[in-house]
């Protein structure tokens, strides 16, 4: 009886890390659609200034529980630079692909994230990768060119934005595993400091005048994007990341649906294609790799057949 009551708490646990999960993808595909509506009437600058304040709403109450030491005692200070400059890269660039290309077409770009990772981890993190993974990376890589259109499109600033942007966020992924003895609410309110200052540089000259509703819309994007950030991470706490991991692919999903209710975008042809073989790609890399640790639970395996 104590084992099945065991079951069903851990089975309940498992759903409720689930359930935030796909509530948190799904705040996070709509902060994307508020920056994208948002980026059309102001400059980025401007929509980092203002996001960034609105996120202290939300980080203020969790820092204030931690001593001030936690902000400047950190590890691996000159990772923690190179992480911040990556993350306010990462979303600088994604709200300047956004200005002109649709969401979901952005967001194809981003999904191939966890096939850079791959790559990434295999020279960065000293993680070894077997020859399937690397063929499923290559495989993604073929997407992302495929959705870029392979024309003199492919070279247009809008792609290039989004396709720098992915690899900064990419790059970020790899320094938060490398950066796991920080506290969350550390990592996030550098994150934010960086982009605030930011986004002062990049408005000079470039402030627009607004009203109280679009002040109000520009502090709500930085609040749910906050939200949405400690959805994802109480979720990770509560279910495995086999579980919650392929989840993050319904980003797209709510990307195409956003992108079709609020701006009438819907991706042609090549991005879906694109988009398709960039996902399957990342589900046989996250397999494989899920494959491997339980070998490795077992027994010691050579790791050139992950």
């Amino acid at each position: 009886m104590d084992k099945r009551v065991s079951s069903a708490l851990g089975g309940n646990v498992i759903l409720i890390g689930v359930l935030l999960m796909l509530l948190g993808d799904f705040m996070f595909s709509l902060n994307d659609a508020m920056g994208k509506w948002l980026v059309a009437s102001f400059s980025v600058g401007q929509v980092l200034v203002i996001r960034s304040l609105g996120a202290f709403f939300v980080l203020g109450p969790m820092f204030a529980r931690q001593p001030i030491s936690a902000l400047y005692c950190v590890e691996r200070p000159t990772l923690q630079v190179m992480r911040v400059v990556f993350a306010t890269g990462d979303l600088a660039l994604f709200y300047a692909a956004v200005v002109y290309l649709p969401l979901a077409d952005v967001m194809t770009f981003y999904m191939a994230g966890p096939i850079y990772v791959a790559a990434l981890s295999h020279f960065l993190l000293g993680e070894r990768i077997g020859w399937r993974r690397w063929f499923a990376v290559l495989i993604g890589f073929v997407g992302v060119i495929i959705a870029l259109r392979p024309s003199s499109a492919m070279l247009s600033w809008p792609s290039i934005f989004g396709l720098i942007g992915s690899f900064s966020f990419a790059l970020t992924l790899v320094l938060n595993r490398r950066l796991r003895a920080t506290s969350d609410a550390t990592l996030v309110t550098w994150q934010t400091i960086a982009a605030l200052i930011a986004g002062i540089f990049l408005s000079i000259g470039h402030w627009s005048p607004l009203d109280f509703g679009q002040l109000l819309a520009l502090l709500l994007l930085g609040i749910v994007a906050c939200i949405a950030h400690l959805l994802i991470t109480r979720s990770l706490k509560l279910a495995p990341a086999s579980v919650l991991a392929p989840l993050q692919y319904t980003l797209l999903l709510w990307a195409v649906v956003l992108g079709w209710l609020f701006f009438d975008d819907l991706p042609d042809v090549q991005t879906w294609i694109g988009a398709g073989i960039i996902v399957l790609a990342g589900l046989f890399i996250f397999h494989r790799g899920n494959l491997k640790q339980d070998a490795e639970a077992i027994v010691p395996t050579d790791s050139s057949h992950g």
